[in-house]
């Protein structure tokens, strides 16, 4: 990890509603509709955020055809976290 990386991931995390966003994720993947619907918020909101965790390399996504409509359906990625001083100390300086 670099420090773009990690400063990228933190900065998607510091969000509370990146947090919940990915912790549904998790459970299963969802539509932008579906996903706005159940987190009360607007899709244009919604799609700001994802957006942060897609590059944070936290979420996917991909397109379908479904009923003759287009969709876009995301899932959270494997990932696993771990920032400790010994991390720190390894990231290089330039």
């Amino acid at each position: 990890m670099n420090i773009e990386q990690l400063v990228r991931v933190c900065d998607a995390l510091s969000h509370p509603l990146r947090v919940k966003v990915l912790k549904f994720l998790l459970e299963r993947e969802w539509s932008i509709y579906e996903l706005a619907k159940a987190l009360r918020v607007s899709r244009q909101l919604l799609y700001l955020h994802l957006r942060k965790l897609e590059k944070a390399n936290l979420v996917e996504s991909d397109l379908r055809v479904e009923e003759a409509r287009v969709k876009r359906y995301y899932r959270a990625k494997r990932f696993e976290i771990v920032i400790s001083d010994e991390v720190i100390r390894s990231l290089e300086v330039v």
